[in-house]
């Protein structure tokens, strides 16, 4: 078959991966305000760093927020725009190489969708997302850029910022051990650091969003997490999912290329045959 290319536009950033027999090929993204200046900037980008021209390119698709703004082909090139919650789902499981899963968006907020072959449902979500974190952090240390928020948690001790189950009790609670969080920035110390702020709120807000999916997986009946989006690249974030993963006997997946599921997904709709808009 010949080159598709799946477009995710965002608010902030437009991720954009190609697809062919192979699968998934050079997954590029770029930052921007301008959700239509980010669509053709990712696309000149990709088809020079794959030496491409137009006539190798068979279908776009587009998803996202900002693809409502796409409303004519680009470059004249067939064009389609798929829902994203579909998408989501769709990319999350060929990813993750599942049948069956929650997945997560993990962006600005963050989705849940129930997925499980072709079939997608959005399931719900939740305001809690890289927005929060990139505010409190603003708020609270006076740090505004991601990765800085990143670097400054190295060191840091949630033992000054949150408490924790064995700071209220010493009888032994089934299936909640000592060091389990009881309330995020319960006990935040007057002596607490920067480095212990930015871990608490790297802390909270991956907490949420990984305990909603695990009331996700408890609704319906599977133990299989997928994390897709541009938070899956927080470090941290690591251990906190396995440590709930742990607790709750779940599997928390965090597959190769992450926050490109969108796009993925985007591709593998019109790979597979299956229903799409087509942009005139």
């Amino acid at each position: 078959m010949g080159n598709i290319i799946g477009i995710d536009i965002g608010g902030s950033t437009t991720k954009i991966i190609g697809f062919d027999k192979d699968g998934m090929f050079s997954p590029v993204l770029v930052k921007a305000t301008d959700p239509i200046a980010s669509v053709y900037g990712a696309f000149g980008k990709f088809l020079s760093t794959n030496k491409l021209n137009i006539d190798n390119i068979k279908q776009v698709m587009v998803t996202g927020a900002g693809s409502s703004f796409v409303t004519e082909k680009l470059y004249g090139i067939p064009t389609g725009k798929v829902d994203e919650f579909r998408a989501i789902g769709m990319g999350g499981l060929y990813l993750s190489k599942l049948r069956k899963a929650i997945v997560v968006s993990m962006g600005t907020g963050t989705a849940y969708v129930r997925a499980e072959d072709t079939d997608v449902k959005h399931i719900g979500g939740s305001g809690v997302g890289g927005g929060t974190l990139l505010g409190l952090s603003s708020k609270m240390l006076n740090v505004r850029n991601f990765d800085d928020l990143i670097e400054s948690a190295g060191g840091g001790n949630l033992a000054n910022i949150d408490l924790s189950i064995g700071d209220i009790t010493i009888d032994v609670l089934e299936g909640l051990p000592p060091d389990t969080t009881a309330s995020n920035f319960g006990k935040i110390s007057d002596l607490a650091s920067k480095a212990d702020i930015a871990l608490g709120i790297i802390n909270l807000v991956f907490q949420t969003i990984g305990m909603l999916a695990v009331f996700a997986t408890k609704i319906d009946s599977t133990k299989d997490v997928v994390l897709t989006g541009n938070l899956a690249n927080v470090p941290q974030s690591h251990d906190i999912f396995k440590r709930l993963g742990k607790l709750f006997d779940i599997n928390f997946h965090m597959p190769e290329n992450a926050e490109f599921a969108t796009a993925t997904g985007a591709a593998i709709i019109f790979s597979k045959g299956l229903q799409f808009k087509e942009i005139r």
